[in-house]
């Protein structure tokens, strides 16, 4: 049985010929460029890897994102992860 004062975190990620990704559940856009963005979400840290990857639209008050280009890579990461992520996070973090 759930407990009521817990909410259950959701998270629903569409995606549109690896052309259109729409992803809810963003609470911040730790940082990205034309073929990296790095976002976090209620489920944790997601990252996104593509080329010509831009913004289509963005609302943090309602957690949602969409981005345009070609998406080659969708991986969740965090701090406790090892190899590649980790020196992702050490170059974050410094």
């Amino acid at each position: 049985m759930m407990d009521p004062g817990k909410t259950v975190k959701r998270q629903e990620i569409k995606m549109l010929n690896r052309k259109l990704l729409e992803i809810t559940g963003v609470r911040n856009v730790e940082s990205f460029d034309s073929e990296e963005f790095l976002l976090e979400t209620d489920l944790g840290f997601l990252m996104i890897k593509g080329s010509n990857l831009h913004i289509k639209n963005l609302s943090l008050e309602q957690g949602l994102v969409a981005i345009e280009g070609m998406v080659n890579e969708l991986a969740y990461v965090d701090a406790n992860s090892q190899g590649k992520s980790k020196g992702f996070f050490g170059k974050l973090f410094k």
